[in-house]
């Protein structure tokens, strides 16, 4: 085996490979009994609303959904680093929690669609858990952003 194979496995690409291989092997739609997360590691909307407003121990608020809903509408502040239900976007948002503290309060969301039929939050949950996110937590949209967020009158803005 040649020496400089593994000088380009070793440090970042190899984990950020492995990362990926089990983010993407989890089914697209799963039973809520199944979920990668427990119910202390997720946050009801109404409660992620009120932590928003307390800047001292506000979360970070990460989309990771489709880039055209979060340009439609997204959590005021929230960040989009990807789409994590495809390699792509997965790929994306692993890059830029390389440079995240894994003690960050981090809360991912998506919206698209119903919770248990969700492309991007468990890929999302899954890789970030296993780069090491310790304050990992996921918003409960059980129907969609549209009607869980928005249409409970909760602050989002739309754009970049």
């Amino acid at each position: 085996m040649p020496s400089n194979l593994f000088a380009r496995t070793s440090g970042f690409v190899l984990p950020l490979a492995v990362v990926l291989l089990i983010a993407l092997t989890f089914p697209l739609s799963r039973r809520a009994d199944s979920d990668p997360w427990t119910k202390a590691q997720t946050v009801q909307p109404a409660e992620l609303a009120k932590e928003l407003h307390s800047p001292k121990t506000a979360p970070k608020v990460v989309f990771v959904g489709f880039k055209r809903l979060y340009s439609a509408g997204h959590i005021k502040g929230a960040e989009y680093h990807g789409t994590a239900g495809s390699e792509a976007g997965l790929k994306e948002l692993t890059a830029w929690a390389a440079g995240v503290p894994r003690s960050t309060n981090l809360v991912i969301y998506c919206g698209c669609c119903p919770m248990e039929r969700c492309p991007n939050i468990r890929p999302a949950f899954t890789a970030l858990q296993a780069l090491g996110f310790r304050n990992l937590r996921v918003l409960l949209l059980q129907q969609d952003f549209a009607t869980d967020w928005a249409g409970k009158g909760l602050p989002y803005e739309k754009g970049e």
